[in-house]
């Protein structure tokens, strides 16, 4: 896919610029709503949350940017991502930071949250419906192409109702909530299938795996803002990504042996999403040790996101992440 630049001879990193930077903003924007959600039993977190989501938010703004210009300058490069079998699943990353914005900026600035939460409404579902119709159309996927990353298109949809509930549109949000369910319940089936049945996630992709705690957790906000509080169901959501936690902290030796990619920053959303449901969850069942998870989980985030961004930085300067596949 790569042309070589007629000046220098050297290839373009813009062309190599991935898709997949957008994950960085989730995490960002994910460690910006889980210092909000642990502010309400730890204050002081309240000013680092908000310096989290500036900082998100220019992130979003450069990564925008970039990705806009390659489509300008080598449009055929951002065709062959869209032609991927792997890399297709992160374009709806760039609508779910804007539903992650939009929640972010609720508290201080809900006029520009409601617009903000419009576009990326609308993005959603218009790359919902682009990439599962990629995947049952015309084009020849394989077992092995299938990781737990497939659930960023389709189930992100349930993040919909965390800021489209307080905005006034609960008909909406139980629209995205159900369609994200759905096809977690599919997907979920399918890479369950892929992982026991089939040859090992590759190396590069194995930190997918902790994308499988984020579908309940996120759920579990959702579900509590649709209904207006706890009953059966939001337990039993928050209690699975619970147990999915324990299944993923078995293979965290692993990650420790693997070459740095873009795709360890699957790894700090989930946790986000953990630790703001555990908050969540410790306030409105008035439960401490759910507090206590939401604070180790958040523990956790920080470290990870500050590992992540050193580790990416050094990867960005050297030009690791852009070179040609």
């Amino acid at each position: 896919m790569q042309d070589t630049a007629a000046d220098t001879g050297e290839t373009d990193r813009l062309e190599n610029f991935p898709i997949s930077f957008f994950a960085m903003v989730m995490g960002l924007m994910g460690l910006s709503l889980a210092l909000h959600a642990g502010s309400v039993p730890w204050p002081a977190l309240a000013n680092a949350s908000e310096a989290v989501l500036w900082i998100a938010l220019a992130a979003f703004a450069g990564i925008a940017a970039l990705y806009a210009l390659k489509a300008l300058r080598h449009p055929g490069a951002v065709a062959w991502e869209w032609n991927h079998p792997v890399r297709l699943a992160f374009f709806p990353a760039i609508s779910i930071s804007l539903l992650l914005i939009a929640t972010g900026l609720m508290a201080s600035q809900p006029a520009a949250a409601h617009a903000v939460w419009w576009v990326g409404v609308i993005g959603q579902a218009v790359l919902t419906i682009a990439v599962v119709s990629g995947w049952i159309g015309h084009r020849s996927f394989e077992v092995g192409h299938l990781t737990p990353a497939w659930f960023i298109p389709a189930v992100g949809n349930v993040i919909v109702p965390v800021a489209g509930v307080p905005l006034g549109h609960p008909e909406v949000s139980w629209l995205f909530f159900s369609a994200g369910l759905v096809f977690w319940i599919i997907l979920l089936t399918l890479v369950f299938n892929r992982l026991v049945f089939h040859d090992p996630v590759p190396a590069r992709l194995f930190p997918t795996l902790v994308i499988l705690i984020a579908p309940p957790a996120v759920a579990y906000l959702a579900w509590v803002q649709l209904v207006g509080g706890l009953d059966p169901f939001a337990r039993v959501m928050l209690n699975a990504a619970y147990v999915f936690t324990a299944l993923v902290a078995v293979q965290v030796p692993q990650l420790f042996r693997l070459p740095f990619a873009l795709s360890f920053w699957a790894l700090s959303f989930p946790v986000a999403a953990l630790s703001i449901a555990s908050f969540r969850h410790g306030e409105l069942a008035g439960s401490a040790a759910h507090v206590w998870i939401g604070t180790a989980a958040l523990a956790v985030l920080g470290a990870v996101v500050v590992g992540l961004l050193w580790r990416t930085a050094r990867a960005a300067l050297s030009g690791e992440i852009c070179r040609p596949e």
